[in-house]
């Protein structure tokens, strides 16, 4: 009788092995949701597409990332708080989100005219400063893990836009930050608040009369196809902090956290290198179009712009503190010098 009942167990398994139904068990990946707001082909979006390939080839198939471009899973507004409560487990969102999140140091990132170029922006992000910054995160439940460069902003609008006086009453979007207020505050422009996804429809109707934006987010968002002028300031900076679920984080096997992390570092190099070249085909490509007529300010109109902001960094010092606007700048004239 027993006999019987094992060569039937046998028999069962082996059917069930047949069909499918038995074999050795192969664990679910892990999924990353991975939301961003901008098109693919930006260099956010080509740079979370490279670390969706690195992540999944360096972890063996552990890791699954799923990348939602262009505000497809969560708006401006509402990507920090869906992080937060695990709903997503990484962003890339601009510095600018910080503020309203409680890290208000992140804001110096916004004040026009303090990175004068991409070498002292690399010298503040890839040393102590950006290392002691990504920490101020960890308070929120999140993990700072990289800095990735958009580029520099260029200002547009249906006038030209070529001294401080022409901004004048000018409706500009802006993101969510106190610092952009200022800035537009003192140039006596009116600044809107807008998600990002909005903004095209909002100049094409006229909701807004302007923006600020890189030449690689003006193009892809055909900006330049609802304003006239884009004037070339390049008075402020578009950088991300790609950011994670810290639970989500350090609940993760070490060996997956580590090949995640060398994902990370490969995407980074990758987003960094391929920025400035985005940035310069974009402004070609609109120079191309012909769909609005680009300006460059003289050294004298550049010199008025950047008086014309000074009052910025006494409004931001309060909030961002003293010793860190001075910091960014020690750093800039280190580099300059």
């Amino acid at each position: 009788m027993r006999t019987f009942a094992i060569a039937a167990s046998v028999a069962a398994l082996a059917l069930a092995w047949e069909l499918g139904l038995a074999g050795p068990a192969s664990a679910d990946p892990i999924i990353i949701k991975f939301s961003h707001v901008v098109a693919t082909d930006t260099p956010k979006g080509k740079a979370s597409e490279k670390f969706k390939e690195l992540a999944e080839k360096y972890t063996g198939g552990k890791v699954k990332v799923e990348v939602y471009p262009n505000s497809t899973l969560y708006k401006d507004k509402e990507e920090l708080e869906a992080l937060q409560l695990g709903s997503v487990q990484m962003l890339a969102p601009s510095n600018s989100k910080f503020g309203p999140l409680g890290i208000r140091e992140f804001e110096v990132f916004d004040l026009p005219y303090i990175l004068p170029d991409l070498k002292t922006l690399r010298k503040v992000t890839e040393g102590p400063l950006g290392l002691r910054l990504l920490k101020l995160l960890d308070s929120k439940g999140i993990t700072g893990l990289a800095y990735w460069d958009n580029g520099f902003k260029q200002m547009s609008a249906n006038k030209k836009l070529v001294s401080p006086a022409d901004y004048q009453g000018v409706k500009f979007r802006i993101q969510s930050s106190r610092v952009l207020q200022a800035q537009f505050k003192a140039l006596s422009s009116l600044p809107q608040v807008m998600a990002f996804s909005e903004v095209y429809q909002a100049l094409q109707t006229g909701v807004v009369d302007g923006q600020e934006n890189t030449w690689s987010n003006i193009y892809t968002q055909k900006m330049h196809e609802v304003q006239k002028y884009i004037t070339q300031t390049n008075h402020g900076y578009i950088g991300y902090v790609v950011i994670v679920n810290k639970k989500f984080w350090d609940d993760l096997p070490a060996d997956v956290r580590d090949q995640l992390t060398k994902a990370m570092k490969e995407a980074t190099d990758f987003n960094n290198t391929q920025s400035q070249k985005e940035n310069d085909d974009a402004l070609a490509e609109i120079r191309k179009s012909g769909k609005s007529e680009i300006i460059k300010l003289t050294p004298e109109q550049d010199e008025a712009m950047r008086k014309a902001m000074e009052a910025v960094y006494k409004d931001a010092a309060g909030r961002i503190g003293q010793p860190l606007i001075d910091e960014f700048q020690k750093e800039a004239k280190s580099t300059t010098n």
